[in-house]
């Protein structure tokens, strides 16, 4: 009989994750990831992982929740999601790069997580800067978050996998929905772990160099923010709208606006949405 916390369906519907095939399977021949470990409900997973770096935890320890009960995205907002209906992982890493660059951790992760899940669940994606990831039709699949620790970050990710319609506020999706059927959350997670590994490891080499690393230009590939007119919320509550002419150098996100350009970084803003006229 399935747990309390289970959605209609149960176990056949949303099975469980396997710690110890996961980390078998995502160790092996892994210079970065040292071990998986999966637990059934946590408030979350980023905080968990704050406390532990900050005790010492070292780099490469992935943390997955088959349900997360106070799950956090940027400026305080929640992420809730139905147990085992998506993948909700947070990485513990300790790059060796200057503290400028970092900015570019969730902008990496998100370029890893579009590549994993057009790869598994052949679903193409774009990127929103600076965390979401979204559906062609401009719903939310994914959400990123990435908070320091002394000399680590956690960077922690929500994906929507087999969340149902009723079970997802307006503005978000899920890859079941888009593909049209089943999405292997394993498949899913591993194709992002591995994805994520090489992609770190080429920007860490070059000390978070994201033009040297290819980060930048891939970036940019995906990302549907740039070249748009965008409306930015700051966070008094005012609004400006201007051009989103590039990422620059550290990860901020360049605007043209009748009153100049500004270099945005992620916590200078509350929301950066396309403007209406462009849809």
């Amino acid at each position: 009989m399935p747990g309390p916390d289970l959605p209609a369906g149960g176990d056949a519907d949303r099975p469980a994750l396997d710690a110890a095939a996961l980390t078998a399977s995502l160790t092996a021949g892994s210079s970065l990831w040292r071990a998986v470990e999966a637990v059934e409900a946590i408030g979350s997973t980023n905080a968990e992982l704050v406390t532990r770096a900050a005790a010492g935890e070292p780099e490469g320890l992935v943390l997955v929740a088959e349900h997360q009960q106070a799950g956090r995205g940027r400026l305080d907002r929640t992420w809730t999601s139905p147990p085992r209906a998506g993948v909700t992982v947070s990485l513990l890493l300790r790059p060796d790069v200057p503290a400028a660059r970092r900015a570019w951790l969730s902008l990496l992760t998100g370029v890893a997580l579009a590549e994993s899940v057009s790869a598994a669940a052949g679903v193409r994606t774009s990127l929103k800067w600076p965390n979401d990831l979204l559906a062609p039709d401009g719903t939310k699949l994914a959400g990123i978050l990435a908070e320091s620790s002394g000399s680590a970050v956690v960077v922690g990710v929500g994906l929507n996998v087999s969340t149902r319609r009723e079970e997802l506020p307006d503005t978000g999706t899920s890859l079941a929905l888009v593909a049209g059927g089943p999405v292997d959350r394993t498949e899913v997670l591993l194709a992002f772990l591995r994805a994520f590994e090489r992609r770190y490891r080429r920007w860490t080499e070059v000390l978070g160099d994201p033009v040297s690393s290819g980060l930048a230009q891939d970036y940019l590939a995906w990302c549907s923010t740039v070249g748009s007119t965008v409306t930015v919320t700051m966070p008094d509550g005012s609004t400006l709208d201007g051009l989103a002419e590039a990422v620059d150098w550290d990860g901020r996100l360049v605007v043209r606006t009748p009153a100049g350009v500004l270099e945005l970084a992620s916590g200078d803003v509350r929301h950066v949405r396309r403007s209406v006229r462009e849809g």
